[in-house]
């Protein structure tokens, strides 16, 4: 039974990073009208699997013991989880696309301290400084790949369908990398926590995991999806591969060397960079505004709920 709980919570978290990070994989390339939602969750459903079945494993070690190395109680891990993944689905609701990374590490943070844990701050400080780095960098790299594709479209000589058709077909693909560098990342943020218990294999966790976050897709995705693909700026199908292809490529880098960075900082800050392109006067601020104040909050939030929450039910159950 505290088993089911414990993976029931997992699955709510997954769910969470299905419903508002899809956007990240897909909401560009239905914005700018390229692909059908219907069509675009199928290949998140394939290659968020896939990410999280074949490289999830490193982020969710530092989830599990790399914040807390501290074996945590079920009821931590549960206030842990449902912490976190409260405010993502409050962000959700309002079509905010906010970061569950940022979510779960502030959840086991707030759990470590509740229960006074030994918490691995530096281990912390380099996770929170990626959420800075990562779409700084993921910005830089979509405004100069924008840039160059540019000028190399207009050297070639090509029928402009035939390049339009080309340039989609590429957008498409790199959909496929978001989505599988997406499951990489977020489904150790999902299952991390019952991870630090060491009783079920790390596989079948990202499976479950994987599997969350595809539910999450299909049944919730589309809200976040309007304001990634439409909110922040205008996108033809070059920006749409552009800024999915840079996104990708950062979350997969931090994926690798196993921090858990923000999808959505990473889509966020590429769209910003292709948007940059056009002029800042192309960027919606408020709407941009509006995103940095949820990531800024949910960390925060999910962390002192934790902790108060867990403070409220060992002063009931004694």
């Amino acid at each position: 039974m505290t088993l089911a709980i414990l993976l029931a919570a997992s699955v709510y978290v997954g769910w969470n990073i299905g419903a508002n990070d899809t956007a990240n994989c897909i909401g560009t390339t239905i914005g700018c009208g390229l692909i059908s939602f219907k069509k675009a969750v199928m290949l998140v459903v394939v290659f968020a699997l896939l990410g999280a079945v074949l490289q999830g494993d490193n982020v969710m070690k530092t989830i599990g013991k790399g914040i807390v190395s501290q074996e945590l109680s079920p009821v931590a891990i549960v206030v842990a989880l449902l912490s976190s993944g409260f405010f993502v689905t409050l962000a959700t609701f309002y079509r905010i696309p906010t970061s569950t990374s940022q979510a779960v590490v502030g959840g086991v943070v707030g759990i470590g301290l509740a229960v006074n844990a030994p918490v691995n701050f530096s281990k912390f400080a380099t996770i929170a400084e990626s959420w800075l780095l990562c779409p700084v960098l993921v910005m830089l790299l979509a405004y100069t790949m924008s840039r160059l594709l540019t000028i190399v479209l207009r050297k070639i000589r090509m029928n402009a369908l035939l390049m339009q058709n080309t340039l989609g077909w590429f957008a498409i693909g790199s959909s496929c990398y978001v989505a599988y560098s997406m499951g990489a990342n977020n489904a150790g943020n999902a299952v991390g926590p019952v991870a630090n218990l060491g009783i079920v294999h790390s596989k079948i966790l990202l499976a479950i995991g994987g599997a969350a976050i595809v539910l999450g897709a299909a049944t919730y995705g589309q809200k976040v999806a309007d304001t990634v693909g439409k909110g922040i700026t205008p996108l033809d199908v070059q920006g749409a591969f552009v800024a999915q292809s840079c996104s990708a490529f950062g979350m997969h880098l931090f994926s690798m060397i196993g921090i858990p960075v923000s999808t959505s900082s990473a889509i966020v800050g590429a769209v910003v960079g292709v948007g940059l392109v056009k002029g800042a006067r192309a960027i919606s601020r408020k709407t941009l505004m509006t995103i940095l104040l949820g990531w800024v909050l949910t960390p925060s939030l999910a962390a002192a709920a934790a902790f108060v929450l867990y403070k409220a039910v060992r002063a009931v159950t004694g």
